[in-house]
């Protein structure tokens, strides 16, 4: 793991929440010259903490949308199971986030659809694609509640201020 300072954990900060800042106004809030804030941000990119630049999408002003976390556990436990069914969710769209978990249940899954009848038939073609799906548990969600991007980096850093 790479060693961070007070600098490049600001600078972490200020881009999980504005993306889009110029690198002088980046150099500017973190409280370096521009050359400086540069060389770290390149740092930051080559060593992986940083993966990438994104924007963040409403998807209910573009078209109706329905979001639905499912649990899932699959029938076999060998790697050759999991390798199929982590391939197959790679491959599908409208699964936007699938984390392998450890207890009563293998992933839990965050699906987004145009609706209701939308997802069940995504459902149905995974499991008619026979990917060892044992049962699944659907979760429609209502409203959401909290919706973080990012990581927590000052809880992350031992509670140092960033």
């Amino acid at each position: 793991m790479i060693k961070l300072d007070r600098y490049d954990l600001k600078i972490l900060q200020i881009l999980q929440s504005q993306g889009r800042i110029s690198k002088v106004r980046l150099a500017e809030a973190v409280g370096l010259s521009t050359s400086p804030t540069w060389e770290r941000l390149k740092r930051l990119e080559e060593a992986g903490i940083i993966t990438g630049y994104h924007a963040d999408i409403d998807a209910k002003k573009l078209a109706p949308a329905t979001t639905v976390v499912v649990e899932v556990t699959l029938a076999q436990h060998q790697a050759a199971d999991f390798e199929r069914f982590e391939a197959a969710v790679g491959a599908i769209p409208e699964i936007v986030e699938c984390l392998a978990t450890g207890g009563g249940v293998d992933y839990v899954m965050k699906v987004v659809c145009a609706n209701v009848d939308a997802y069940q038939r995504l459902i149905d073609r995974m499991l008619a694609e026979d990917l060892g799906i044992e049962r699944y548990f659907s979760y429609v969600v209502t409203k959401p509640v909290k919706q973080a991007s990012g990581v927590p980096l000052d809880v992350l850093n031992g509670g140092t201020e960033a």
